[in-house]
């Protein structure tokens, strides 16, 4: 029994631990998916945490918080569209400049307006997304198995966290069911017959980046006011580039995506939990190694996929409208 609680813990953590990954994810797989790479996931998300942990710091509500980092990334998600989608720029090194931007930007402005180092004020819990209890989650808590598994692993989340993996059924339809899903995917493999069909390439793919922009800003979010009490510098910490090797990895497809989040989630759950610990034949587990280890699977994964994996055939290539 101790053994499966434990193993429920852990699950439970993974859960926690995928949701940032998946939302960022999700919003590379839109962008892509139209023929703009992205790697700006990073910075929209770290942008997107600043802000709403600093409007829930200054208003004391979460929703306006989620508002404001929904409002941050999409800003950044339009600029990013109008270098590369507007004037057809190169969309590796607008991503970059994004990354730079909000990691300066908000080390700079948390310094000016709170001087803790770049961090904000710790957030109380009305200000934060707490953990809902499901109905009975407490009553059957004991129940032998089902019990157990109802109140720890699928009650006592947040919001954003069902959220996060609702997100993956309805990427699946709007992708694969949809008239918009349809122009979307093809305009990232072949945006010239999209034109000829009367359709604008470039608001398709503004559309896209918006979208982007919308997940990243709830990536963002749910670091600062669910999983975390507040802004703290470089909180992401490399997620929106494993959010990245997530994508590959699934060849941008949303539900092997939810599955490979779940992966670098169990990782990095998995590391939290052993450090310090002593395995069998190991012995005691350097902490640096396992903090390293969801990263250390990001460049094997890339290594072993990146050359497998089939992206959308317009993806980072400007289109330009022939005459």
């Amino acid at each position: 029994m101790e053994i499966y609680v434990t193993l429920i813990q852990l699950l439970d953590s993974t859960l926690r631990l995928s949701a940032p990954l998946l939302f960022a994810c999700l919003a590379g797989l839109y962008s892509e998916r139209a023929g703009i790479v992205d790697i700006g996931l990073e910075g929209k998300m770290l942008a997107g945490a600043f802000a709403a942990g600093t409007v829930a710091a200054i208003s004391g509500s979460a929703i306006a918080g989620l508002g404001a980092a929904l409002l941050v990334a999409m800003l950044l998600s339009l600029v990013h569209g109008f270098a590369s989608i507007t004037h057809r720029g190169n969309q590796i090194v607008s991503g970059l400049a994004i990354n730079f931007i909000a990691a300066g930007t908000t080390i700079i402005l948390g310094q000016a307006w709170f001087g803790q180092g770049g961090r904000t004020p710790s957030l109380p819990n009305s200000a934060r997304f707490t953990a809902i209890d499901f109905p009975g989650a407490e009553a059957v808590k004991d129940v032998p198995v089902i019990g157990y598994l109802y109140a720890e692993l699928i009650s006592g989340h947040s919001i954003l966290v069902y959220l996060a993996f609702l997100m993956v059924p309805l990427t699946w339809w709007v992708l694969y069911r949809t008239r918009f899903g349809l122009r979307l995917r093809a305009v990232g493999e072949n945006p010239a017959a999209v034109d000829t069909a009367g359709i604008s390439v470039p608001w398709l793919r503004y559309r896209a980046v918006m979208i982007c922009g919308l997940l990243c800003g709830l990536a963002g979010a749910y670091l600062a006011t669910a999983q975390g009490a507040g802004f703290v510098k470089d909180m992401t910490a490399g997620k929106g580039y494993i959010a990245l090797a997530a994508l590959i990895f699934a060849k941008w497809r949303p539900v092997q995506a939810m599955f490979a989040c779940l992966l670098f989630g169990f990782l990095d759950a998995s590391a939290i939990r052993l450090q310090g610990q002593s395995l069998p034949l190991i012995g005691d587990v350097p902490v640096q190694f396992m903090q390293a280890l969801p990263y250390i699977l990001t460049v094997i994964l890339l290594a072993g996929f990146i050359g497998k994996a089939i992206p959308p055939k317009a993806g980072g290539i400007p289109y330009v409208k022939e005459r």
